[in-house]
């Protein structure tokens, strides 16, 4: 399913810190545009519904929508710093059109 890397795991922590919240599930969202790429939401939520998938990674629990899960797969959710000073979540998707691999790295696989 979807990875999240230890840095987009700590700034998700204290985000949920910040708005006062114990232990949060952190609500990942995603659809096909026409262009064909993925449309990304995420935010937090205190309640599943029915046929949610939820599971554990990087210590945050993640909820996530049937028809997300197929756009997600293999996917990574990482937190950089884009330009000095510029911090932001990204999502490394193999199953975007869009997708490159950052240097140094292999994209996983599609299924």
């Amino acid at each position: 399913m979807i990875t999240i890397t230890p840095a987009a795991s700590k700034q998700i922590q204290a985000s949920a810190a910040e708005s006062g919240m114990d232990k949060p599930a952190l609500r990942i969202a995603a659809k096909r545009m026409p262009t064909g790429n993925i449309d990304y939401g995420m935010g937090f939520d205190d309640h599943e519904r029915d046929n949610d998938l939820v599971f554990k990674t990087g210590g945050i629990e993640v909820v996530i929508e049937p028809v997300s899960v197929d756009l997600l797969k293999n996917a990574v959710l990482d937190y950089v710093e884009m330009e000095p000073g510029e911090f932001r979540f990204i999502f490394m998707n193999p199953n975007d059109p869009d997708y490159r691999p950052p240097d140094g790295l292999n994209a996983p696989p599609a299924k």
